[in-house]
């Protein structure tokens, strides 16, 4: 996640789809996957490259609940205010997230560690009231849990933890498009969660998983993967392509994109065998490649 816009990035990310106006959409969100949000001058960057009137690029930002024109914060929370969820007292919840964070439903706290939103239906009626924090469900909430449920958010947040080797140590990451976490408890690596992804190459189509330490580069694949193979990674529950708009400096192919949490971004080369790799941390000074 980029603080601050490169319009050599944007304009990278348009012509990407060829100028392709049926692509604007796609456009939109790889942008917003970049900057987590879609900023004002992007938009017009988009409108010169796709001869687009700014009008209706910002109908269509208006019009999808999924595009935000406002930096979002590190967190996103989004409480169920359907049906099934409001006979369950869903508004007591959400006016509890609005005294715990000082802002109203649709706002970001001052120091964009909160956003709050709400959604029609979340498909989980029976579970209701439903809250989601970035991308983890947070079944029959009630207006008490509101600080422990922004607690847990902040526990998970990335905690660097060096190995003997400094340059490799762990990170947590998440979709940049979703932002559910890609972590999973169920598989480890020396001791650490693995990072489980949806990986299709020459017409398979399997899980993945990646170690979670910085610099290591082992994994685990339900298909061998051959030296040299080209990667498509997409997201296990939004399903969407997890690729960067940056192409790899040793060898060509496109790289991978990763939300940290705690702010950044992990890219990495999405062919079997390379090394290229870097790491942008959200006000840190350096970068690991």
């Amino acid at each position: 996640m980029r603080t601050r816009l490169s319009p050599e990035d944007v304009i990278r990310i348009v012509d990407k789809f060829d100028g392709n106006q049926g692509a604007l959409i796609s456009v939109l969100e790889a942008i917003q996957a970049e900057y987590n949000y879609l900023p004002r001058e992007a938009l017009k960057i988009v409108a010169s490259r796709t001869g687009r009137s700014l009008v209706d690029i910002y109908g269509i930002t208006t019009f999808y609940s999924g595009f935000s024109l406002e930096p979002r914060g590190k967190h996103i929370v989004s409480v169920c205010t359907g049906t099934a969820c409001h006979v369950r007292r869903s508004v007591e919840v959400l006016e509890g997230f609005e005294r715990h964070l000082s802002v109203k439903a649709g706002e970001t706290t001052h120091d964009r560690e909160f956003s709050l939103s709400t959604v029609n239906c979340l498909g989980a009626c029976a579970l209701g009231p439903v809250v989601v924090v970035d991308g983890e469900y947070h079944r029959r909430v009630r207006e008490g849990d509101v600080a422990n449920v922004c607690e847990h958010a902040r526990q998970l947040e990335n905690c660097v933890e060096l190995t003997n080797d400094e340059r490799i140590f762990a990170v947590q990451v998440s979709c940049p498009h979703c932002n559910r976490s890609l972590m999973t408890d169920g598989r480890l690596l020396d001791g650490y969660p693995m990072v489980r992804v949806t990986a299709s190459f020459r017409r398979k189509h399997g899980w993945l998983m990646l170690s979670s330490l910085y610099g290591d580069y082992r994994i685990e694949s339900e298909y061998e993967i051959p030296p040299g193979t080209v990667v498509q990674l997409f997201c296990p529950s939004c399903h969407a392509e997890l690729k960067s708009t940056r192409i790899c400096a040793s060898c060509d192919a496109p790289m991978i994109s990763l939300l940290v949490k705690g702010g950044g971004t992990v890219q990495f080369c999405s062919r079997r065998g390379c090394k290229e790799h870097m790491l942008d941390l959200v006000n840190e000074d350096a970068t690991a490649v």
